[in-house]
């Protein structure tokens, strides 16, 4: 059989390869390898930023079909270990597999029982190299992950990134998703050029909330519903059911909107 028999006029190889047919009936085939090649159901924007005292992360709790609003109480954070908090954006199925990767990683160093316990960046880095396994596999996790906590026995605030492509960094601030270009610059102002250090709680919080509520305003899949996690050298504050006071008053002052007294 030449070549030309053997594929599509435009090189796909010939459905006949994988569903082979006999009098029109088809026949049962090798089964062939898929890859996700688009997030269906995605969770939004995380965002993270060190502080004095520790490290505060937070996520939205919707869970998006597309560009329909469709899952409103997806827990987004992860407690890994003791001190550690993963948040992810992304596809939410694939956020689900590395939820029991991690899992399975925490009952495995567990059952060792040496009092050798995770630390943030140790998770991280293996996080990373999952990351890129799937990638050089061709069928990546189609997720960004951010890793928070408090590092080694000095408990420094740790906050690293890592994503499907195997990238990774670590920052005093750092946001996933559309919180990259809304969210980003406001934590940046209050935590570059070491501000972080003698940044206190309170004003780590209220950076949180200003993010959370400019992404509820200009980001169509987030939601004004999140959770936010606290980690310091004491253990995890995670507080749920958060939100922040919104106002929409768009155009109200322009004719054809709203109520008017012309």
């Amino acid at each position: 059989m030449s070549f030309l028999e053997l594929t599509e006029p435009w090189g796909k190889p010939s459905k006949n390869i994988f569903f082979p047919t006999s009098n029109g009936v088809q026949q049962n085939a090798a089964p062939v390898n898929s890859r996700t090649v688009q997030p269906i159901v995605t969770g939004a924007s995380v965002i993270a930023l060190k502080y004095a005292d520790g490290v505060m992360i937070a996520a939205d709790n919707l869970a998006s079909y597309g560009s329909l609003a469709r899952f409103f109480d997806v827990e987004r954070l992860t407690k890994v270990g003791n001190n550690t908090i993963v948040g992810i954006g992304g596809d939410v199925s694939d956020y689900q597999h590395l939820q029991r990767i991690l899992e399975d990683l925490e009952i495995k160093e567990s059952n060792h029982g040496d009092g050798y316990a995770l630390q943030p960046s140790h998770i991280h880095e293996y996080l990373s190299r999952v990351f890129y396994a799937r990638r050089n596999k061709m069928d990546p996790y189609w997720n960004q992950a951010i890793v928070a906590g408090v590092d080694g026995d000095e408990k420094e605030p740790y906050v690293a990134f890592a994503d499907l492509r195997g990238n990774t960094y670590t920052a005093p601030a750092i946001a996933t998703g559309f919180a990259i270009h809304l969210a980003l610059p406001l934590l940046r102002k209050v935590t570059d050029d070491d501000h972080w250090k003698t940044l206190s709680k309170e004003r780590a919080r209220a950076a949180i909330d200003d993010c959370m509520r400019v992404l509820y305003y200009r980001d169509g899949r987030s939601l004004n519903k999140f959770s936010v996690a606290t980690i310091t050298a004491d253990g995890v504050d995670f507080q749920t059911n958060q939100s922040v006071s919104s106002e929409w008053a768009f155009a109200e002052k322009q004719y054809g909107y709203g109520t008017q007294e012309v």
